[in-house]
Parts: C-alpha cells; structure tokens; sequence
C-alpha cells in the first residue's frame, strides 16, 4: 500500500499535484567503510528529491544484493536490515517516478545478472526520451522484462545484454544510445560507476572520503557522510572506481544544458551546482524580483519552505519589512487518499495556516516558487484575505511555467498549465491577488551565474535541447499500454540486427537473494 511520505507538500489532491521532484542517487566506493550507512545517510540528505521509493545495492565482491521499497528511507531502512547489507561498493536511490508508475517493481535500484556471471545494478535520475526505441532493442536482443515498466530497467538490460564485454565496455557502447537527461550510479560486484548525459541536465558530484570515493546528486549528500567536494561529474563523462583507483572516459562531447529549475526549486538550498551556491541564487532572484516588480505593502511573507530565500531577497532589495505569515505543518505529507469534498475545501488549510496577527491589517508581498495550476496560490490567497490582510501582492521567482520538462521533472501537462492558457492579468484575476509579478527569465538566468547557453530553459520558453519524440512515444507510462504495443510491434523489424539469444539468469543468484519485496 502506497504511504505518506511525512513530506510537505503544497498540495491536498495527490490526483492534481504541483510540480513534482526529481530523483536522488548515491553511489559509494570505501573498502573498510560501512557503506550501507553511508548510503543511508546519503539518501537521507537526497530525501526531497524523491519520496515514492528507496532502495540500496550493496557487494562485498562475491554478489550484489538489492533491498528497496516503497517509502521513505526512514521508513523503508532500519538498522537490522542496513547491518545485514555489508561491503565495499553500494548505490543508493530515493524515487519520483518520472517513467513508471509508483509501484515496487519500478523503485530502485534495478539488478540484472549476466550470462557470463557479472550482476549490475543502476540508479537512476533524470528521464530518457528515446524509452520506446530501447524497449525495442532490448526485446530484440531476447530480454525478459522484469515486471518494471521504467527506463532504468531498460539501460540496465542493454548493460547486461553484452556477455561478452566488461560492464565498463558495455557502457562506453550503451550510453551513446541513450537519448534524454541521465546522472547515472550503477555498479558491479566489484567497481562503481557513474556517468552523466552529455547535456547533464541533472546534477551529479564527485566526492572523496579518506578511504574511498563517493558520487551524488547533491553536495549536500557529501556534506552528511563527511565527503570533501572534488568535482561535478562532466556532462558526457564515465568514471568507474575500483581497487586500481579512479578512471575518466569520454563517451560523448560535452553540451552543457543544466536544468534552470534546480536553482528555482528541486535542489536543496545549501546544494552548490557549477560553483554557485543554490541559497544565494534564490537570494539574488529575489532581489531581481523587487526590483522588476515592485510594490508599497508592510509586510514580505513566504510561501514555506521554498519561497522563504526569494522572500528575503526581495525584502532586503525593497526595504519592505520580513516576516512569517503561514505556517506549515511538517508532519503532514502527500495523501494518498480520495479528498471529500469536505477535504476539498478545507484545501490548503491542512497544511498552512495563517498567522493572523502577523497579517492582519497589513499590505502582504507574498513570495512563491512558482505557479504551475494556481491552486496552491488561489487558496493562499484567499485564506490571507480572510486572515485581515488589506492586500496580498503575489511575486514568483521563476518565470510563468508555460511548457511541460521530458528530463526528469514530473510537472502538469501544458493543457493543464495555467501560464499556458492565460496572460498575466488572467493569471492574477485567477488567484485572486491584488498583483501579480513573475521574475524575467533574463533575471533568473541572471542570479544563476551561469550563461543562457549553458541552461536547459524548456519548462519556461520551449525551447528543448534534447529532440523530443512524436506523440505517444514518450510519456510517464510510455511502456504501459500504448507504449508497450508499439514496442512490440517493432521487435520483429529490428530482430535482425540484433542476437534473439535469451540469456540464462544465474543459477547462484534467486530473485529473493537479489530483491527484497514485502
């Protein structure tokens, strides 16, 4: 049964929900180290970047083990069962399902043996646009699907699918296919590896420990288990890590085309991402934002957590007094039951109340994120309103989300994007504010530090660095239902340019030694 995940979320509807976070991986490589706990603890610090799912691999060089589930680290770990996961090499995954539904088989890390003996198993964040063009390949070259029905089953079956080549190898020739935003952990009984899609839309560091090598997602992750920030995985690069040290392979030139969204809201405010700390460029946006938009009013309140640096920036560029007007309760999280209508209206209110005195008879700048449906900012709104605010002032730190992102972040369809189907006014007549002002992207762009073509700005002006396929070949459930029959269809076109051989499991390996399934 799915679970809440303790997390706070703007949300009440998890049939509606805003814009949806990316994965965290770790991966680990420290003979001598407890590395299951470090993976613990890495995929604690990754928490925000997804709570469907858990997982972690673990080899002490004789097999590789997989315990994952669905929940929390907290709730899917506990000290018995990170004791019983011992070795030197381990990866880690905490999962937003971006392809694939939120199901046990689909949470990671996945784990396919090969016919000449070798295990792998892979995590993954980001998500691959040319799913549909490896199904077909890998149902060609004879490979049994697992039950999963996401893209990181898929390259993980393309590894395994080469006998006769080295995991390393197997890679260098797998990772040119894959089309698509990737920051890859994957591993082997003896050596871990990481690589990065040669745009590196997702954020992906290389760490180091007194007796071996860590790599995440976040420095943040480092941070935790006491890893010192050597440096970002390069966009198109392999490493692979083992008792012979730490090798660099170019499997493809780099295109930087970072995501402009983690500096906005994914990524963790004490995240650094291509030398620019994540806390100060919210800041900076911030103050961008008041200086773009600003307004007479008493008070600036954020919308917690997420809109409170913004919040700051904005009151230190405008001189408007900063404050606390919501409250949030944090041990409410996603729910995964059908809303009443009762629920319905109560809306928000679960989730942040107002802090009456604080707001009452006072002109509010009320800073946020973003706006994706409006129904987070509409009930604000409309709870600060009945709280005795004169004026509510909305102001955003991101440009209006006019697009959907195919690379690793779960946002509305463009149907349902309300930046898509009105302008400005309509957009603040929407949400009931007195005003309404978005930061330009020119100005985000701006408190990145980073130049404009070295950012993937999809989910704001369109413009996709990595093609996107046609209609329904691409999609959260690209392999289920229609997906999965074109797949099919097109096996037998492709069989003859790849081996039909099946690829026996290995007998030491069962699946219950491999997996653990509640």
């Amino acid at each position: 049964m799915p679970r809440g995940d303790g997390r706070l979320s703007h949300d009440l509807d998890p049939q509606r929900p805003g814009p949806q976070d990316a994965c965290g991986v770790f991966g680990v490589w420290a003979p001598g180290e407890e590395v299951a706990n470090l993976t613990y603890f890495g995929l604690y610090a990754l928490q925000h970047r997804g709570q469907e799912a858990a997982g972690i691999a673990v080899s002490d060089g004789s097999g590789v083990v997989v315990y994952k589930d669905l929940g929390l680290v907290a709730q899917v770990f506990d000290e018995p069962t990170l004791a019983s996961l011992r070795g030197h090499v381990a990866i880690g995954h905490a999962r937003y399902s971006t392809t694939g539904g939120s199901t046990w088989e689909n949470a990671q890390p996945t784990i396919r043996a090969t016919s000449a003996g070798t295990t792998i198993a892979l995590a993954h964040n980001g998500n691959l646009v040319n799913t549909a063009e490896l199904q077909r390949e890998a149902a060609a070259r004879g490979m049994d699907s697992d039950g999963s029905t996401n893209d990181t089953s898929l390259v993980t079956m393309l590894l395994a699918s080469r006998p006769d080549l080295s995991v390393e190898a197997a890679a260098l020739e797998v990772l040119p296919q894959l089309r698509g935003a990737f920051s890859f952990v994957f591993m082997d009984e003896s050596t871990l590896y990481a690589a990065r899609d040669p745009h590196g839309v997702r954020p992906l560091v290389l760490g180091r420990l007194e007796r071996g090598w860590v790599v995440a997602s976040e420095t943040a992750a480092l941070d935790i288990v006491g890893a010192s920030v050597v440096r970002e995985v390069e966009p198109g690069e392999l490493i692979a890590i083992d008792e012979d040290g730490l090798r660099s392979t170019r499997f493809a030139a780099p295109e930087p085309k970072g995501c402009l969204f983690e500096y906005v809201y994914i990524a963790r405010p004490d995240a650094t991402i291509a030398g620019r700390n994540v806390h100060s460029a919210r800041v900076q946006i911030g103050r961008q934002l008041a200086r773009e938009h600003p307004v007479e009013a008493d008070l600036v309140i954020p919308v917690p957590e997420s809109g409170t640096p913004a919040a700051i920036g904005y009151a230190e560029e405008s001189g408007i007094t900063y404050g606390q007007g919501l409250m949030k309760n944090p041990y409410v999280g996603r729910t995964f039951i059908q809303p009443s209508q009762t629920l319905r209206q109560l809306g928000i209110r679960l989730k942040l109340n107002p802090l009456r005195e604080n707001v009452r008879g006072k002109r509010l700048v009320v800073v946020d994120d973003s706006i994706v449906r409006g129904n987070t900012q509409r009930a604000i709104v409309r709870m600060l309103r009945e709280a005795g605010a004169l004026e509510v002032h909305v102001r955003i730190s991101s440009p209006p989300v006019s697009w959907p992102c195919f690379y690793g972040i779960d946002f509305a369809t463009r149907a349902e994007l309300l930046a898509n189907g009105l302008d400005n006014e309509g957009i603040r007549r929407s949400i009931g504010a007195d005003t309404l002002g978005y930061v330009s992207l020119a100005g985000l762009i701006a408190a990145t530090e980073q130049p404009k073509t070295r950012l993937c700005r999809a989910c704001f002006d369109g413009e996709y660095p990595i093609e996107l396929p046609a209609g329904h070949l691409i999609g959260k459930h690209v392999l289920e239902g229609v997906g999965r029959r074109v797949a099919a269809e097109a096996t037998a076109e492709l069989s003859d340019n790849f081996s039909s051989a099946r690829l026996e499991a290995r007998p030491d390996l069962k699946p219950s030694a491999a997996t653990h399934q509640p």
